[in-house]
């Protein structure tokens, strides 16, 4: 029997094909049941001052990338972004 192993990391050029897609949805989470934003209801704590940050900064990020923003969603422990990456922008 052989077993294949992905690797952990791979490079971006064979993750990323502009000539299939522009558009990539991004997603990524907190672990050990951290709080990125809303209330934590076992503590009581609220994160929601995190939100307005987390969005300001995705924007900025994605000036700076040549990047635009097609939709995002930023939950409770993670976020979604789908980007569009603007090849004429970059160049």
């Amino acid at each position: 029997m052989q077993i294949h192993v992905q690797p952990m990391t791979l490079p971006r050029s064979t993750q990323i094909s502009l000539d299939a897609t522009p558009y990539y949805h991004c997603v990524s989470r907190c672990v050990r049941r951290a709080f990125l934003c809303g209330r934590d209801t076992e503590s009581g704590k609220d994160y929601e001052h995190r939100r307005e940050w987390i969005e300001s900064r995705m924007h900025k990020l994605a000036e700076a990338f040549a990047l635009d923003i097609a939709a995002y969603a930023v939950m409770s422990n993670h976020y979604h972004i789908v980007l569009y990456i603007d090849t004429k922008s970059a160049n």
